[in-house]
């Protein structure tokens, strides 16, 4: 299996399977001398960490991180940062009775007809346990950006549950299961996926992630454009079917009055009156918030019956029974978090390369 790396300078090249030893990852390319512990890269892999709610997968991984390589004295060395977690939890006899069948919205179909064999102990390479990895590889990323840039990630939307924006609170994020920015919606959701679960099915999300702090200049044209890349990232993620930038979709209703960014001088910096572009112009960051946001599609694995067909090619049905996220895109806020943190570090390294400065 090819393309298990993704990123140019800064580049990162996940390894292992759901149910297998092990997940690691090693991080490439990330400069000497900065400070880089554990703790700094735990911190993430907590928010992401399973079996923290009845609103996830029960699961239990403690998810801990251990750093093999590329440190020395707490500093890195500008050598191979090589990362890894040990899978705890592990019940591949889950998957026992399913293991001839193909789960619909799975890659288990296409897994089969590419490779000719696939590993059906939760989806193997497939499952978003890989994830975890890449939550690892952006706490590195994050140190490489420095305290300046702010990276935060929401759900703002489950299901056909939209959050108000009016009630838009950063620090409610953390005091909810959901990573919810409005108090309200989040109590509301509480009940929509409690019943959503009961039921044996699931449900989608969209969440938005903004970094701040980011310098103007990340970008290149024509074919390494900062959003391009992020879209890029971002649809990599497991069960991701959309992507959108500033106002994205929406940028199709508005007037041109509307969509541009007027702008004004504020002492001796530009000013934006407006941020329908989300941070980038021409592919290059312009300085402002860089707004990404994402939608999950609902967990494919559900207990209701579903049709499919076996490896042998007779038809049948299937129940995806184990432990399963109700909805995944809670768990994927920390991901997208991450993902934009991996591209902004390899797009300042890119940056410092080729233009000489520090942003």
């Amino acid at each position: 299996m090819s393309h298990n790396t993704f990123g140019h300078l800064f580049r990162v090249t996940t390894w292992g399977e759901s149910h297998g030893p092990a997940i690691g990852c090693v991080v490439d390319g990330c400069p000497p001398g900065i400070d880089l512990a554990e703790d700094d890269l735990q911190v993430w892999l907590n928010k992401r960490r399973p079996g923290q709610s009845r609103f996830t997968t029960q699961r239990k991984e403690s998810d801990i991180v251990k750093i093999m390589s590329g440190t020395f004295g707490g500093l890195t060395t500008g050598t191979p940062i090589s990362l890894i977690i040990e899978n705890e939890d592990v019940r591949s006899k889950d998957y026992d009775e399913i293991a001839d069948k193909f789960r619909p919205g799975h890659g288990d179909y296409t897994y089969w007809k590419k490779y000719g064999i696939r590993d059906t102990r939760g989806g193997g390479r497939a499952s978003a346990r890989e994830t975890a990895m890449r939550v690892a590889a952006g706490g590195v990323a994050r140190k490489v950006l420095g305290a300046g840039v702010v990276i935060r990630g929401a759900l703002i939307q489950m299901g056909p549950h939209v959050i108000e924006r009016a009630n838009w609170d950063w620090q409610e994020v953390d005091r909810n299961p959901f990573f919810c920015p409005d108090a309200k919606a989040a109590k509301d959701w509480e009940g929509y996926l409690d019943s959503v679960r009961k039921a044996g099915s699931s449900t989608g999300a969209v969440i938005e992630v903004v970094a701040e702090g980011v310098p103007p200049g990340l970008g290149a044209p024509v074919y390494g454009k900062l959003d391009s890349d992020l879209a890029a990232a971002m649809m990599g993620i497991n069960a991701v079917k959309g992507v959108e930038i500033g106002a994205g979709m929406g940028a199709a209703a508005l007037s041109g009055e509307e969509n541009a960014d007027e702008m004004r001088m504020r002492g001796n910096d530009v000013e934006f009156l407006s941020n329908a572009a989300g941070g980038t112009l021409a592919g290059i960051s312009s300085g402002q918030d860089v707004v990404v946001r994402f939608a999950v599609k609902p967990t494919s694995s559900i207990l209701t019956p579903r049709r499919t067909v076996t490896v042998t090619g007779e038809e049948t049905e299937i129940s995806t029974k184990g432990r399963h996220d109700p909805c995944v895109g809670i768990r994927g806020v920390p991901v997208g978090e991450a993902m934009m943190a991996c591209v902004l570090a390899d797009h300042l390294l890119r940056h410092r390369g080729q233009c000489g400065i520090t942003g």
